[in-house]
């Protein structure tokens, strides 16, 4: 759970969030929407970002890690570092456009969805899949340390088959998920 501000028990909304921002289909994600999406953060929208944007937001909701996002732009042919996609993502997730979800060591997704919620992530695979906020609620937390606050609480439920198989999905590159 982020607390970005609280007013009257109630958080407030990022400014990113309060963007209308179609996330359902590619074609109901216009170039002009991530130009605009950039620029209301106040993020320049630069030929990579632009490239990056387009292929985090047109396919919906979903969770990428920095490497599945790189070779999703060389199969788009997008001339990118791997480092550039590392520093995008960072400054899309300071700027609120993703949400930063650490799930094992340096193992890190990047989560489009930037609402109030949790997550699975399977261990089997290596894939993360959203639980609604509505599903988990977190109680007793301890008091913050004096000059503290509470930033966020995130729930990560991992999975692994219960039948002690091992589910491997490959994907292009030949990288797991």
């Amino acid at each position: 759970m982020s607390i970005l501000s609280l007013k009257d028990g109630i958080p407030a909304r990022t400014q990113a969030e309060q963007i209308p921002w179609p996330q359902k289909a590619p074609a109901a994600c216009p170039i002009s929407a991530v130009k605009a999406r950039l620029r209301s953060v106040g993020l320049r929208p630069t030929r990579q970002r632009m490239a990056l944007g387009w292929l985090l937001f047109a396919k919906g909701d979903r969770h990428v890690s920095a490497e599945m996002l790189y070779e999703e732009a060389l199969r788009a042919r997008e001339p990118l570092s791997l480092a550039t996609v590392y520093n995008t993502l960072r400054q899309f997730s300071e700027a609120g456009l993703l949400r930063q979800v650490s799930v094992s060591g340096p193992k890190t997704f990047f989560d489009t969805n930037v609402s109030e919620h949790h997550h699975f992530y399977n261990e089997d695979d290596e894939t993360v899949v959203d639980i609604p906020g509505s599903e988990i609620h977190v109680s007793g937390l301890p008091v913050a340390p004096e000059g503290m606050m509470i930033s966020s609480v995130e729930v990560i439920v991992r999975l692994r088959r219960a039948d002690g198989e091992e589910t491997v999905t490959k994907v292009a590159g030949g990288h797991r998920a």
